[in-house]
């Protein structure tokens, strides 16, 4: 279900975007509402959904988590048990901080973040090849972040 939005909704989630904290009286000022309106359009937003939640941004490395790694995973069979088995299995795994399923030649993708190269390879070695139904690991550790997450891109 698409949520039809206008130019000022759009504006509004622009602003959230870059600073979810920003009190509605300031929201509304930048996008040309009284703060009544203004508090009225946002929780319409969050009713429908478009707005999930508000979180904070942090800091990996100032948090000690300072290794990231794409790590490509196969499972042994295109099973729906196999599957569900994997994704139940890695949803318990603080260190996976996304999880993807894929088309293509792999099934899932996993953003992983751990303190160190050791843990990396604990994570790797001792609880990841044993997932259920895991049949093929690849990993690509980053060096560096070019762009990160900015929001949903809005019109």
């Amino acid at each position: 279900m698409q949520t039809d939005l206008d130019r000022t909704d759009l504006r509004m989630l622009r602003e959230l975007q870059r600073n979810g904290r920003m009190p509605v009286v300031e929201l509304a000022d930048k996008v040309s509402l009284s703060p009544t309106a203004c508090q009225r359009r946002l929780r319409r937003l969050e009713d429908s959904g478009v707005i999930e939640r508000y979180a904070a941004v942090l800091s990996p490395s100032a948090l000690g988590q300072r290794i990231q790694a794409f790590v490509r995973v196969s499972i042994e069979r295109q099973s729906k048990d196999v599957a569900e088995a994997f994704e139940h299995a890695i949803k318990r795994q603080p260190e996976v901080r996304a999880c993807y399923v894929m088309t293509g030649d792999l099934d899932f993708l996993l953003h992983v973040m751990v303190p160190d190269l050791q843990a990396f390879a604990e994570f790797s070695m001792k609880v990841l090849i044993g997932l259920p139904g895991v049949k093929d690991v690849r990993s690509s550790l980053v060096l560096d972040a070019v762009k990160q997450d900015e929001g949903i891109p809005l019109k």
